[in-house]
């Protein structure tokens, strides 16, 4: 063999040797802590306002256009029949905007509602007409029409959002809805909201208040003086957040019959005509 050949053969045994070293060094090396898991911070979600528990309300959804004058800190208006001048009418007042949705019912007059498939439409909802249950055990087959209908809201600068006849599981709706299908597509609803920076309300469903008050950022109840089913929602007050309570002229005759305990509960009340037009009585807090 050469010297040039015997040189090569020492380097490439040189380097083979080295190689190894580094390799077992490498084998040998072990982390002296855990590796720190990926945390994503709740302040990366997106920013919304939530009601105050002083705050006003009116809740109007009949007689359009709104009666804007009314003294209300809090509107809660059509998110349909409302346009987006009003809203920034309402905003250069100081005021804030819940917008109503109905997402447990199918109703016919809606600019939406043949995009709704057949299956999930089931028994009319007895007392208006237009409207039908839907199947939100199977909400993943309109889930798309909820989500652009949050997506409306946000485009026309609604704050916080009311999504309607979300106790569908108490309901004869013609389908087998479960309980835990109801909380699943109520946690869902608020999951949407917030990412698109909407507050949203729990309405009615006194019988799920504590698995979703911390899911939701405000109460909308309404007759709970009428079914004694005013306490359970208390759990939002614990938590520092808002019950805006709705009684019904129809039921009472007077505010008298109600005003004092929601204002012991620290609830916002008021009386209102069942047609929800502009005529409202709010609890004062001298009552």
């Amino acid at each position: 063999m050469g010297k040039s050949n015997q040189s090569l053969l020492r380097v490439i045994v040189l380097l083979i040797t080295m190689l190894s070293a580094c390799v077992s060094t490498l084998v040998e090396i072990t982390p002296t802590s855990p590796i720190a898991p990926i945390i994503t911070s709740a302040n990366s979600l997106p920013a919304y306002w939530s009601p105050s528990p002083s705050d006003s309300f009116q809740l109007q959804l009949s007689d359009y256009p709104p009666d804007l004058s009314t003294e209300a800190d809090v509107f809660e208006l059509d998110l349909f029949e409302t346009p987006h001048e009003t809203i920034v009418s309402l905003h250069e007042a100081g005021k804030k905007v819940i917008c109503y949705i109905n997402v447990g019912a199918w109703e016919k007059y809606r600019p939406d509602a043949d995009n709704f498939p057949t299956d999930v439409i089931g028994n009319k909802y007895i007392g208006w007409d237009g409207e039908y249950w839907l199947d939100i055990s199977n909400y993943e087959s309109f889930r798309s029409l909820i989500s652009a209908r949050f997506d409306l809201a946000a485009s026309k600068g609604c704050d916080g959002i009311e999504p309607d006849n979300i106790n569908g599981f108490q309901e004869d709706t013609g389908f087998s809805i479960t309980a835990q299908d109801q909380l699943a597509y109520n946690i869902w609803l608020s999951e949407q909201a917030h990412l698109h920076s909407l507050s949203i309300g729990l309405k009615n469903n006194n019988q799920q208040v504590a698995d979703l008050v911390d899911h939701f950022d405000f109460a909308i109840i309404e007759d709970c003086a009428v079914y004694s089913e005013c306490t359970d929602f208390m759990p939002f007050i614990e938590q520092g957040k808002t019950v805006f309570q709705v009684e019904y002229t129809d039921k009472f005759s007077s505010t008298a019959a109600f005003c004092s305990t929601a204002i012991a509960n620290g609830y916002s009340s008021i009386f209102k005509n069942r047609e929800l037009d502009a005529w409202v009585e709010p609890c004062l807090s001298t009552q």
